[in-house]
């Protein structure tokens, strides 16, 4: 894998990826960082299938990668991972891409490894069940047990949410209390001024004495994570069941 990313880095230049470059993408907040961390200090994105306004499964996977890694740029020094917050309001049988789904599991788990520190996907229709069976295979084990289905009228769920994030700070869509809603405008000014601070974020990892061994530089920060770290209230509600609904009563388990 390591030999993978590395020249998946060389080629592709994930850290070279601009706003100008995939601001079009990001226009409906189908994606996003928030302004806020969890309890544990990991980046939170959020993201909305159902805000999916585009048809290039390149231009989307591009979008999500400048997205992994401004996560990583903004997360604090002791702490390497991130939250995936899905919000399935408005999501139908049009939003589904298994094409799109196998290729972003491509990225997270070849790529990104163990960088996702949990995935809660907050109301999922029944629909999704099916479409998940499907996916599954795609996903490694550790990252499946990652995933957390967690439903606004289940008490048993919900708690993952208030064991995971300050609801004072987390958004109402999630239960939270913030009803600031996504502003393009705003976003894309913050997005402009972390772009300014990618160039200096890598040559601190990368010297410019040792420009041959950049690639190498960023797939060892990449992996430099202990897999079995993971002894926080994500990991602490257990392994999803193969059954999505068993996983609606037993996630807070």
């Amino acid at each position: 894998m390591l030999k993978e990313t590395l020249k998946w880095r060389s080629d592709y230049k994930p850290e070279e990826i601009r706003w100008e470059d995939i601001a079009h993408e990001a226009e409906t907040g189908k994606i996003y960082r928030s302004n806020y961390f969890d309890k544990h200090g990991r980046a939170v994105l959020v993201m909305r299938p159902s805000c999916q306004n585009s048809k290039s499964t390149k231009g989307q996977i591009k979008y999500l990668v400048y997205c992994m890694e401004n996560a990583i740029l903004n997360l604090p020094p002791d702490q390497e991972q991130m939250v995936w917050l899905i919000d399935f309001h408005g999501f139908n049988m049009s939003h589904i891409s298994v094409k799109v789904t196998k290729e972003t599991a491509h990225v997270l788990q070849d790529h990104y490894p163990e960088r996702l520190g949990v995935a809660i996907l907050y109301n999922a229709p029944k629909f999704f069940e099916p479409f998940f069976a499907v996916v599954k295979p795609f996903l490694e084990p550790k990252t499946y047990k990652k995933v957390k289905f967690v439903y606004s009228d289940d008490n048993n769920t919900k708690k993952i949410m208030e064991d995971l994030f300050n609801m004072d700070q987390l958004e109402s869509a999630f239960g939270g209390k913030d009803n600031s809603g996504f502003d393009i405008n705003k976003y894309a000014e913050r997005m402009r001024e972390d772009d300014k601070k990618m160039p200096t974020f890598w040559a601190r990892i990368n010297p410019p004495s040792e420009v041959p061994r950049a690639a190498l530089a960023n797939a060892q920060c990449l992996n430099s994570i202990n897999p079995g770290s993971d002894s926080d209230a994500s990991s602490s509600h257990g392994a999803e069941s193969d059954d999505i609904r068993e996983t609606r009563v037993s996630n807070g388990t």
